[in-house]
């Protein structure tokens, strides 16, 4: 027979060794400053691939822009081609993108640029052969911001706007997120009329506590993702997380012909990203069912977004003989749950009746999501402290 030791019979762990709050903080800045470096050099050997493509399309448009179309058509083919063997992410709006991107930093440009960085080994007369003569490391070095805010900077028509804010974002380490905020609000307009421009520079590069980006942010950029080639599935807490997963379970359970297509599925518009928390197939219907989970209370601009969403998956992700998706939107607002299903947009005031009909109610809905809010969040308030952190 063996005997059970201590540790074995369950008795308390062995007390930590000293300095181990020193250790573990440590290694957390550690870690986080190598996936920091991590995101940092993959959006860079990105962007730098994006501008290499982008030259190629745009020199090989240049070879056939006597044959009308020749750009439509290289651009499709390219992204048939490119998607069958890459996965996401070079739909021909990317690719657009990217031939943007070479044409507003064009080789001369980069070739000034380098030229500095690398102790003038790059003379005037070699800079059309630079992309040629450097790796995507040496070119990587060009492209300090992230791909997604070369995106942004893209949509920005004035070039002296342009560079004001690709020069302000490296120079106060903006996020994309600040960089957004700040074109929108035409921070570039309102610096030039300012009497302070000085002061107004200050302000501006004040950054909010929204604006802050984790390893994790950084990593998991969309563009980053379909780079790489990675699953983005990934929710922003873990109650939205849990009630996602609860009304999965619930949705399948009830029988009602509902399958199960994904969570969390991305999706892009213009150049912003938006994801739906879960897409259901209803075999009845023979639509789509996009559900998407609020946390806060249901307002218009929720509403108009469903909208959207349903336009979308309509153009793209249906096929041409299933009836319009539908949008389920579930706000689980502490103390007060609602459901609505927005049907609107269907063809038919019969087609929307027939919808709810079949479709489940929308008040067992919000009987479920109240149930099962209250049971996520009375287990986290069970659980011992030292569990939650």
């Amino acid at each position: 027979m063996i005997k059970k030791t201590p540790a074995a019979a369950g008795a308390a762990p062995a007390a930590l060794p000293a300095g181990y709050a020193g250790i573990h903080s440590g290694i957390v800045e550690l870690l986080g400053a190598a996936r920091q470096a991590a995101a940092r050099s993959v959006n860079a050997l990105m962007t730098a691939s994006y501008w290499e493509i982008g030259r190629r399309i745009v020199e090989a448009e240049q070879q056939g822009k006597r044959r009308a179309g020749y750009g439509e058509q290289l651009m499709e083919r390219l992204s048939t081609d490119l998607t069958a063997q890459f996965g996401r992410g070079f739909g021909v709006n990317n690719l657009e993108n990217m031939r943007r991107f070479f044409l507003a930093y064009p080789v001369s440009e980069i070739s000034q640029t380098l030229s500095g960085k690398l102790d003038n080994e790059l003379p005037d007369e070699k800079s059309q052969t630079v992309s040629g003569k450097l790796s995507l490391t040496e070119l990587a070095q060009v492209f300090t911001l992230p791909w997604s805010a070369y995106v942004r900077l893209l949509v920005v028509k004035d070039n002296h706007a342009r560079r004001f804010y690709e020069a302000e974002a490296l120079r106060g380490g903006w996020s994309v997120r600040q960089l957004d905020r700040q074109i929108g609000s035409q921070f570039y307009e309102r610096t030039a009329l300012s009497k302070d421009k000085a002061a107004m520079l200050v302000k501006g590069a004040v950054a909010r506590p929204e604006d802050a980006v984790t390893p994790d942010d950084a990593i998991k950029d969309p563009y980053v993702l379909e780079f790489l080639n990675l699953k983005d599935e990934y929710s922003e807490s873990d109650l939205e997380a849990a009630l996602i997963q609860r009304l999965e379970d619930f949705l399948l359970e009830l029988g009602e012909g509902f399958t199960f297509v994904g969570r969390q599925r991305r999706l892009r518009i213009d150049q912003t990203w938006y994801r739906v928390d879960l897409l259901f197939y209803h075999r009845k219907l023979r639509c789509l069912v996009i559900i998407d989970l609020k946390l806060g209370s249901l307002t218009h601009a929720d509403v108009g977004q469903m909208h959207m969403y349903c336009n979308y998956a309509k153009e793209h992700w249906a096929y041409p003989d299933e009836n319009p998706p539908v949008g389920l939107i579930l706000c689980a607002d502490k103390g007060h749950a609602l459901a609505r299903y927005a049907l609107e947009g269907l063809p038919t005031k019969v087609m929307a009746a027939n919808y709810r009909t079949v479709l489940p109610d929308a008040e067992l809905l919000q009987k479920e999501l109240e149930t099962t809010r209250r049971l996520l969040e009375s287990r986290v308030v069970r659980q011992p402290k030292k569990l939650r952190q």
